[in-house]
């Protein structure tokens, strides 16, 4: 059976993981006959967002701590990830990707990486490891590429159907760290065969549900498949 490696960046869409995401990233992932093992950062995150409202508040959370809530407890430490245990990793989205795992919503492009993160995915792409990312996670992707002759396929979604983000301008930002940017329709993927990495846009767009459904269960196929 093969070893699918998720990395989660906490829970809960405004400062962590998008749990939608993640819960059926884990879920595809079991469907289509392979297994999860999931692995967060342990520091805090960058802060709580009260997510009936919006507003910060004042306490600090545990991101590997909060994951485990979307882990049922089953989950490591990623500064304890090998990446040669695993057949493939992947990455769900919500802001904890660019609050978190990078800085990206603070500083853009400019931002920094978490440096286990960047380690996890260089060694995946040096070795050849598949890498899904979903959301507003390909920006991670292009952080850790960022300097490389390595010039990453990625997505989150296109400038065409209705969107909340400005998908442009991650685009953009993405491409202006050394990635190749591809406009991507609601529910498919975008596959980079040469570096192995899937990226889909999820709620990076203005769908429901199932659409977001439908597109992680595309992306785990593609994820399988190389």
């Amino acid at each position: 059976m093969k070893k699918i490696a998720v990395i989660l960046s906490g829970c809960g869409v405004y400062d962590g993981s998008e749990i939608h995401e993640a819960v059926l990233t884990l879920l595809e992932i079991k469907k289509q006959g392979a297994d999860y093992f999931c692995f967060a950062p342990d520091k805090d995150q960058l802060h709580v967002i009260n997510h009936t409202n919006g507003e910060e508040m004042s306490e600090s959370r545990n991101i590997l701590v909060e994951s485990a809530r979307i882990a049922r407890g089953e989950i490591k430490p990623l500064s304890q990830l090998n990446v040669s245990d695993f057949d493939g990793l992947m990455l769900p989205g919500g802001f904890g990707a660019a609050k978190n795992l990078t800085t990206w919503a603070l500083s853009g492009p400019k931002g920094d990486i978490d440096p286990e993160v960047k380690r996890v995915l260089s060694e995946s792409v040096t070795s050849a490891t598949p890498v899904a990312l979903i959301c507003m996670s390909p920006v991670i992707m292009a952080k850790a590429l960022e300097g490389t002759d390595v010039s990453a396929l990625l997505t989150v979604g296109n400038t065409e159907d209705p969107s909340l983000y400005e998908i442009g301008a991650i685009s953009g930002g993405m491409e202006s760290l050394g990635a190749r940017a591809r406009m991507c329709g609601l529910t498919e993927t975008i596959v980079d065969r040469e570096h192995k990495i899937v990226t889909s846009p999820a709620y990076m767009m203005d769908v429901d549900i199932s659409q977001v459904a439908e597109g992680i269960a595309n992306t785990v196929k593609e994820l399988l498949t190389l």
